[in-house]
Parts: structure tokens; C-alpha cells; sequence
């Protein structure tokens, strides 16, 4: 049996080391040695909006260096904050079952976003919520919220928002689901893609780390994140475009045999216009999924918006 201790990489924040350190349990469970290993990124080192750092990659690329300099050999990600495309010579492994993809309103007053008052002060830092939200009342007016989940609830708190807007997903993962004053539905506000998802990220020569990592691997999540990520490759968007998927299981009939399903949003920084489309395939199809659902989108007119969103 393999003694080696699996050495996983991390940011440093509560909810990364929460995240990983579920994974790292897991495994432990299964009889393979593990520790945690924190690395600092650009994007934790940095304050102000994340538009204003200028890159992809800003919560990743330290991890995935690290991981390539073999001072790791397991990295868990946030899957929404990992590229479409990996660096030479790294691969995406493994996502375990996902967690609740949609998004999450918390509001002191226990208001529902619809009887916010006019003029509610919103937090988020993420353009696609930003123009669900828009799309929704144009009359809110959004400020960009940044920092760890306390920050952000101490923030609120303190009466700088009426309302925040947070992934249920981080809150459920930090035991604060009771936070939520409502789960957002996706005719609403549509997730950002590979939300609530983990993304489990390897050399291609370790075979050892892709191994265990696959005990974890959950075959549905994987076709899902697959046509999410094909989607957003296909129309060249990023974290910083108002991009939106969901990509889920579907039953075919009355039968046991599933489909996938895959929702896309795309919206100018405003809210309007906000093209929709959908459509759906064998798990087998995910990436030709993401694909085609997101050529329905660019002969609406997708590529205009997204460009909008880098002005």
C-alpha cells in the first residue's frame, strides 16, 4: 500500500480550508495520509474590485505554479474560479458531488429580494449577479462587496448594504445555511458556471494523486462542470463577463435513463439585453453540449455582450 502523505493545496481562507480540508477527511477515510498546504494568491493579497486586477486565474495560478514545482501534489479549487484553459501539463481530475449551485440573498431584515425597498443597497463583486440582479430592478443600486464570508456578513451588519448576495454553496459548507434569507431560483438569477462544484486539479504524470483523487469522483457533476466549462470556453467569457450556466440532470419519459440539460445566460453589464438559451444531450455529449448551447447564444448576439463587459 502507497504510504506517501498527499500533500493538497489550498488558499487560506475559512471556506478554501473548510473545502479542502472535507476533502482531505475524505481521504484519510479511505486510508490515504494527507495534509493541507496554504498558499497565499494574487487575488487574497490584493483588495478592490477583482475586475481591477487584470487577469484570469487571480485565485488559481499560485496553487497550480505550486503544483507544477511539485511542492504539492493535489489542488482543490472552487471549480467557478478555474480556468477553461489549464496549464500545460496539469488536469482536472476530479469533482465530487456538488453542492447547491444557486445563489443566496442575506438580508438583516429577513426581506426577500422582490420587497427590497427601492433604491436597496446591494453587495456582490460579480458582474453576472450584478446583471441578474439589474435585469431583475434596475432601480438597485449595486456596490462592489469583496473579502471572506465574515467580511462580507460584518459588512452588512454594520449597514453598508440592505442585502448581499453570496453562493448558498459557501454558506451551507460553513454551517451558516440559516444565514440565507432566500435561495434564489434560476428563472431569477442563474449560477455562475461550476458553481458549488470543487474542482480537483493534478499533474498529468502523477498517477498516484489521480488515483486517489478519483475515490472521490462523482460522473454526473463532472458531465455537468464539462458542458458549463464548454460554454464559457466557446464564448471566450471569463469571471469578469455576466456569463451564467447550469448544467443538471434531466429524466427522459418515464423511464430510469437521464439526459443533460444545460441552461445559458448572457446579459449586457446592465441587464438588458439577456439572451437565453437551452438544450439537451447524453452526459456522453457534455462538451458538444456546451458547445452547441453556446452557438445558440452567439447567433443571438452573445459576442457583443460579452465584449461590453471589458469596456
Amino acid at each position: 500500500m502507497n504510504t506517501k502523505v498527499l500533500r493538497i493545496g489550498t488558499r487560506g481562507s475559512q471556506l478554501a480550508r473548510t473545502q479542502s480540508g472535507g476533502i482531505a477527511q475524505q481521504l484519510m477515510d479511505a486510508g490515504i495520509p494527507c495534509e493541507l498546504v496554504e498558499i497565499s494568491t494574487h487575488a487574497d493579497r490584493t483588495s478592490g474590485p477583482i475586475a481591477g486586477l487584470g487577469t484570469q486565474g487571480v485565485f488559481t495560478k499560485e496553487i497550480q505554479e505550486a503544483l507544477l514545482r511539485h511542492e504539492i501534489d493535489l489542488a482543490v479549487h472552487s471549480l467557478k474560479d478555474l480556468t477553461t484553459r489549464l496549464p500545460n501539463g496539469l488536469r482536472l481530475v476530479c469533482t465530487p458531488p456538488r453542492a447547491n449551485p444557486f445563489d443566496a440573498v442575506v438580508c438583516d431584515r429577513g426581506e426577500q429580494l422582490v420587497n427590497l425597498p427601492h433604491g436597496a443597497r446591494i453587495g456582490t463583486g460579480s458582474p453576472r449577479r450584478r446583471a441578474q440582479l439589474l435585469a431583475v430592478r434596475s432601480d438597485f443600486a449595486i456596490s462592489d462587496l469583496r473579502g471572506n464570508v465574515d467580511t462580507r456578513l460584518r459588512k452588512l451588519r454594520e449597514g453598508e448594504f440592505d442585502a448581499i448576495i453570496l453562493a448558498a454553496a459557501g454558506l451551507e459548507r460553513l454551517g451558516l445555511h440559516a444565514e440565507a434569507t432566500e435561495v434564489l431560483p434560476p428563472h431569477i438569477m442563474l449560477p455562475a458556471v461550476g458553481q458549488g462544484t470543487l474542482g480537483l486539479e493534478a499533474r498529468e504524470d502523477d498517477a498516484v494523486a489521480e488515483a486517489a483523487a478519483k475515490l472521490l469522483h462523482h460522473a454526473p457533476t463532472f458531465a455537468a462542470s464539462t458542458a458549463e466549462r464548454s460554454l464559457l470556453a466557446a464564448l471566450q467569457g471569463g469571471c469578469l463577463a455576466p456569463i451564467a450556466a447550469w448544467a443538471r440532470l434531466t429524466e427522459v419519459g418515464t423511464s430510469d435513463s437521464h439526459q443533460l440539460r444545460l441552461t445559458g445566460v448572457v446579459l449586457h453589464p446592465s441587464g438588458t439585453p439577456h439572451l437565453f438559451a437551452e438544450s439537451d444531450a447524453a452526459m456522453a455529449d457534455a462538451d458538444a453540449l456546451g458547445r452547441h448551447v453556446a452557438k445558440q447564444l452567439l447567433d443571438q448576439g452573445a459576442a457583443e455582450l460579452v465584449q461590453a463587459s471589458r469596456r
